[in-house]
């Protein structure tokens, strides 16, 4: 059965596609006692408020018709940033020879977030250059991945 997030994708793709950006990522999440779906679009040129906005209006309805979520929610339409979570293969694959940081649930060498240039992954494993020498993380260790940018 799939998820409430990839029912969402899965309706909203096209749509998106069709207003000229990509979508990154859906995210459904409980924070408190409120409910939030948060879509996060893209485009090369980067995202305004107008550009969420406007996808924002395109999808509310078509939300509500689908009726995926029974919980009232927040919907929020909003830029993935410059770090950005990568929880996708996709995102993975773009993002190879760039600066991440990985947070662990278990430290690797006392440390539970380390940071390095993503080199390679495969389904169970991610590779990181991490101070000159590679470190191979189990992806099921691992709780957060995001891209770094060096202010």
């Amino acid at each position: 059965m799939a998820s409430i997030e990839e029912k969402v994708e899965n309706l909203i793709i096209k749509k998106i596609q069709e207003l000229g950006y990509e979508l990154y990522d859906v995210f459904y999440i409980k924070e408190g006692k409120d409910y939030f779906l948060r879509i996060f679009i893209d485009k090369p040129e980067g995202i305004n408020l107008e550009d969420c906005e406007k996808v924002s209006n395109s999808i509310n309805g078509v939300l509500d018709e689908a009726d995926y979520i029974k919980e009232q929610y927040f919907l929020e339409v909003s830029s993935p940033g410059i770090e950005r979570i990568l929880r996708k293969e996709k995102h993975l694959q773009n993002n190879i020879g760039n600066k991440v940081e990985v947070r662990m649930f278990k430290p690797i060498n006392r440390k539970k977030v380390l940071q390095g240039i993503l080199k390679q992954f495969t389904q169970d494993y991610i590779t990181i250059d991490s101070e000159g020498e590679n470190t191979i993380l189990e992806r099921k260790n691992i709780s957060v991945i995001k891209t770094i940018f060096d202010w």
